[in-house]
């Protein structure tokens, strides 16, 4: 490949005119001389070395992107609707900020601490951090750091978390089951920590508001090694649990277990009622159509990519916990009793 000093040869200029040049330098270069440059860069196909100019900059120019995503029943975090959506968009985001995107899908803390000492990446955005964690990694972590969705009690001085209004969506939805006369309502999360304790909340909260019990028991979290989401919808197909209707955190599981429900021969929602959270392709396509909160996942990576890059251009955020609103989407899959 050529070399810039080759060029500079052909041209008849210095080397540092020819390097001005192809970093976008060009004030003190004259327009005939930008073209001539330019020319030799096109026919030769010249690539800048970009390690050269990392360091030549003290920057890598690449974001670490780190999914914390346990892997159940031999799924990974990008099958999910929710993390391929905002994985592509911060791909995109981060694409046109100038830098190139590093996916990184561990299953523990330890992995992202190894991953944020180890490779020299200019900033960090991190989805599915669970509160501890989040903590541990910004006392340990020098780096500029954007989370997603996370609950801290903590913020150190390079951190931004780029959230939801989780609480109040399902409080919306559970709200909206209970006018549509059900009282019996399950909730089935993830693990219980963070987002879907905010969730939990939500739900709990429209329960109380209405007179209803409810108790850690109406809990089912598929996240956790005892049980599965399938184990649980049996249960319900052999009316263990009295319930006539299921909020489920995602519209992924949402989608699952009506898929499950068809399988045992229970209709919905002629016989138990689903709702999601999410409002993703899968709540447009599915039979019936989910009822479900809406959020934005490209809204969401769009703006954890630009607070990263306002950290990395060191500057402090004016707001570290930014919750975007919700949205209820009323479709087919809940039935008025």
């Amino acid at each position: 490949m050529i070399t810039i000093k080759e060029m500079a040869d052909i041209v008849g200029v210095s080397p540092t005119t020819v390097s001005n040049v192809i970093h976008g330098k060009t004030k003190e270069v004259s327009k005939e001389t930008i073209e001539k440059i330019k020319r030799v860069i096109e026919e030769y196909n010249y690539v800048p070395n970009m390690s050269a100019r990392a360091l030549a900059q003290n920057s890598s120019k690449i974001i670490g992107v780190i999914i914390k995503y346990p892997s159940l029943e031999n799924r990974h975090a990008v099958q999910e609707p929710f993390f391929g959506e905002i994985s592509g968009e911060l791909e995109m985001d981060i694409r046109k900020a100038g830098y190139f995107m590093m996916l990184y899908c561990p299953e523990d803390v330890e992995g992202i601490l190894n991953f944020a000492t180890k490779w020299n990446v200019d900033g960090l955005i991190m989805l599915g951090i669970h509160p501890n964690d989040g903590e541990r990694i910004l006392k340990l972590v020098r780096k500029p750091v954007v989370f997603i969705d996370a609950y801290l009690k903590e913020a150190g001085e390079d951190f931004v978390n780029v959230g939801l209004e989780d609480e109040e969506g399902a409080y919306q939805v559970t709200k909206y089951l209970i006018e549509q006369g059900h009282r019996r309502i399950g909730f089935v999360g993830n693990d219980g920590i963070g987002v879907d304790r905010k969730r939990f909340e939500g739900y709990s909260r429209a329960l109380a508001e209405h007179g209803i019990h409810c108790s850690e028991n109406d809990l089912f979290l598929v996240g956790l090694p005892e049980e599965r989401l399938d184990d649980y919808i049996k249960k319900i197909v052999l009316r263990e649990y009295d319930y006539t209707a299921l909020f489920l955190t995602s519209d992924y599981y949402a989608a699952t277990a009506v898929n499950f429900l068809n399988a045992y021969g229970m209709r919905v929602p002629e016989d138990i009622s689903v709702a999601g959270f999410d409002d993703n392709l899968l709540a447009v396509n599915m039979r019936p159509k989910l009822t479900t909160v809406a959020q934005n996942p490209s809204l969401k990576g769009r703006i954890a990519v630009e607070q990263l890059i306002r950290l990395i251009n060191g500057e402090r955020p004016k707001q570290k916990n930014i919750r975007l609103p919700i949205r209820l989407v009323i479709r087919d899959s809940v039935k008025k009793i």
